[in-house]
């Protein structure tokens, strides 16, 4: 039998992160995002709004914000900053094939007006290569033009939409941001009632 005196101890599991220490999951799914942004050729299809709205519920259900601290240098306003701009990130990827199709939630008369000049332009150039053929089958000649206008406008669209999505993740950012602070400050806030 062995002595119970030398024993050796149990190490102990290791102590959770400081909680000044901002959660790492924000990096992940931030870095998620700009290869989803990055890699994304072409029109904006709905699976970017799946990718989105699937990466935006990861980063809600997991993240940790470190104590609520005035100090601007803090690890607290870093993480904040963070925070805020993955989910403008993640907000603008989920909003950007409504943006691109509803004219109400993105109004833009001009350009859209210039993006259906382009649409009729690739018509007519389809029509141009395929002139010869019109004779023989006009309902492929129409479906032929009425698909290259239609792919045109899509990616007009897509462009300028692209161009247009940081601002819509910004204002997003500074919206959340601000709202996680005020909440972060009023919950850090002593109970007037625990200091009597």
């Amino acid at each position: 039998m062995s002595d119970p005196r030398t024993r050796v101890p149990r190490r102990q599991a290791p102590a959770p992160a400081g909680e000044d220490v901002p959660a790492p999951g924000v990096v992940g799914i931030g870095l998620a995002a700009v290869l989803t942004f990055a890699l994304a050729q072409g029109s904006w299809q709905w699976f970017a709004t799946f990718i989105g709205v699937t990466l935006l519920a990861v980063l809600l259900a997991f993240q940790r914000r470190a104590r609520w601290t005035p100090d601007i240098r803090s690890a607290y306003m870093r993480g904040l900053i963070a925070y805020a701009l993955v989910v403008g990130l993640c907000v603008a990827i989920a909003l950007a094939p409504l943006l691109q199709r509803q004219a109400w939630l993105f109004p833009m008369p001009g350009t859209r007006g210039q993006c259906e000049l382009q649409g009729r332009y690739e018509a007519l150039k389809t029509e141009a290569a395929l002139g010869s053929l019109s004779g023989s089958d006009g309902t492929a000649l129409a479906f032929a033009q009425d698909a290259a206008a239609r792919e045109a406008v899509a990616e007009c669209l897509a462009a300028t939409t692209t161009l247009w999505l940081p601002l819509y993740g910004v204002g997003v950012a500074v919206l959340v941001g601000s709202a996680a602070w005020l909440r972060d400050r009023a919950q850090a806030r002593p109970d007037p009632e625990d200091t009597d």
